[in-house]
């Protein structure tokens, strides 16, 4: 059983930097696709980014790749989601997934495509 544990969002100013953290235990780490979600109020979540098992591909929603970054550092068991730029409309939970059952080149967008979630860490931007 693998557990994510998401960190490092909070209130920031629209212009601002973040970043995300998400923590894995359990499993095989690096053998794992990772990505990451968010949720606003109201609406569906919706894909961020994703990065495939050592980092060597990686994918974007075209709405954030100019300004998100997906890392991960699998000697720490953690993936990261660097954001800059931020907007108000960035403000949501955002979460990270790992898909257990991909290839090494792997970059999943699908919510389907996952099947371990963290609890997510919210993210708010004031303008």
């Amino acid at each position: 059983q693998v557990q994510l544990v998401e960190s490092g969002g909070r209130l920031v100013q629209a212009g601002g930097s973040l970043t995300l953290s998400c923590t894995a235990s359990g499993g095989t780490f690096s053998r794992y696709a990772m990505g990451w979600f968010r949720q606003a109020p109201g609406k569906e979540r919706e894909f961020v980014a994703a990065i495939s098992w050592t980092g060597t591909y990686t994918a974007y929603a075209d709405s954030v790749k100019e300004r998100f970054t997906i890392s991960r550092d699998n000697g720490k068991n953690t993936v990261y989601l660097q954001i800059n730029s931020l907007k108000p409309e960035d403000t949501a939970g955002y979460y990270c997934a790992a898909d257990s059952s991909t290839t090494y080149y792997s970059v999943p967008r699908r919510n389907s495509q996952y099947n371990y979630w963290g609890q997510g860490t919210q993210v708010t931007v004031s303008s």
